[in-house]
């Protein structure tokens, strides 16, 4: 299970209505569960993203390499990681 560290947790809670219509977490401790539930993984810089997606097999050629980030599933944690939720 990844481990979801504080800047994992408040770059969540800071952009979480990019992927939900509405907050799904407001505290934390409620974010570190939500994450745990989804089965979210972090990872630890834009190459290991594009990794992620090819071997889930989702397709995201209209994505430019840039443009990885942009993808609603993808939160930049702003320490060169990301996290990716799959909701």
């Amino acid at each position: 299970m990844p481990e979801f560290d504080d800047a994992v947790l408040d770059a969540f809670l800071e952009q979480q209505e990019k992927l939900f219509p509405e907050q799904v977490a407001g505290t934390r401790e409620e974010a570190r569960e939500f994450l745990e539930e989804t089965f979210a993984v972090v990872l630890a810089n834009k190459k290991e993203v594009w990794e992620y997606f090819n071997e889930e097999g989702i397709d995201l050629e209209e994505l430019g390499e840039d443009d990885i980030t942009s993808a609603d599933e993808v939160f930049a944690v702003g320490d060169g990681r990301f996290l990716i939720v799959e909701a």
